[in-house]
């Protein structure tokens, strides 16, 4: 699927805005209305919730970026992809898979989120 490493960098370009105008602009480009997300320590849905999540996320590791780790899959409505939690001094902290479903028109209508190593 050859837009399996633009959904995942949308993905990741929305858990790294920092303006909240912005950032819930991106959430809504990238996951539907009725979007739901869960990993193994929080559970969201809808743009407002997945929204107010990536901004508690946000406020707990402040100035923390999220990086795509290897190269996105997809095939028929599922990707997977990996990602990395690095600290402002570049230093990787975590690092997560996550598979996302899509929906008829590309957007993610679910995101299962794994932690693979949290230092």
């Amino acid at each position: 699927m050859d837009s399996a490493n633009r959904i995942a960098e949308q993905y990741l370009q929305a858990w790294n805005e920092r303006d909240p105008v912005a950032r819930r602009a991106q959430v809504a480009r990238v996951f539907t209305l009725e979007a739901t997300y869960t990993d193994p320590m929080a559970a969201s849905s809808g743009h407002l919730g997945i929204d107010t999540l990536i901004g508690a996320v946000q406020d707990k590791f402040p100035g923390f970026r999220f990086q795509l780790a290897g190269q996105p899959e997809g095939h028929h409505d599922a990707v997977r992809f990996s990602w990395t939690l690095h600290a402002p001094d570049g230093a990787a902290v975590a690092r997560g898979t996550d598979v996302g479903l899509l929906d008829g028109d590309g957007r993610l209508a679910s995101v299962t989120g794994f932690l693979d190593n949290v230092a």
